[in-house]
C-alpha cells in the first residue's frame, strides 16, 4: 500500500483527473463535481490528497483491447509476393534463356506432359 504522505507526482494527479474525467462520463459526477475535484486533483501535494478525491467512487475497469484485425491487403500482397519470389528463382536457377535452352525446357517439358 502507498503511504498516504508520500509526495504525489504529476502523473500521479493527471491520473486522478482521467479517472474524474472517466467517472464523469458514467454518470457518477457531475461538471461541477468534476472541476471541484479536479482543481483539488491539481493542488495536491500528498498521495493521500489524492485518495479522498476517489474513494467514494468505484474503479473502472478498461476493457483489453481488441486485437488488430489483419488488414485485408496484406494476405493477398503475402501471396502475390511469394509467388513472385520462387518465380524469381525458378527463373535463376533455369540460367540465361537462349534459343538453344528454351529448345531443350520445351522438349523435357513436353517428354513430362506427354
Amino acid at each position: 500500500m502507498t503511504d498516504p504522505g508520500l509526495r504525489a507526482s504529476d502523473a500521479d494527479r493527471e491520473r486522478v483527473v482521467s479517472l474524474l474525467h472517466a467517472q464523469v462520463g458514467e454518470g457518477r459526477l457531475t461538471l461541477e463535481e468534476f472541476s471541484e475535484r479536479s482543481a483539488a486533483a491539481y493542488a495536491a501535494r500528498t498521495v493521500g490528497e489524492l485518495v479522498t478525491l476517489t474513494r467514494d467512487l468505484p474503479v473502472l475497469v478498461s476493457p483489453s483491447p481488441a486485437p488488430t484485425p489483419v488488414s485485408r491487403w496484406l494476405v493477398p500482397l503475402a501471396v502475390v509476393l511469394a509467388v513472385l519470389f520462387l518465380a524469381g528463382a525458378l527463373l535463376a536457377l533455369a540460367g540465361p534463356a537462349t534459343a538453344g535452352g528454351m529448345g531443350q525446357m520445351m522438349a523435357q517439358m513436353g517428354r513430362i506432359c506427354g
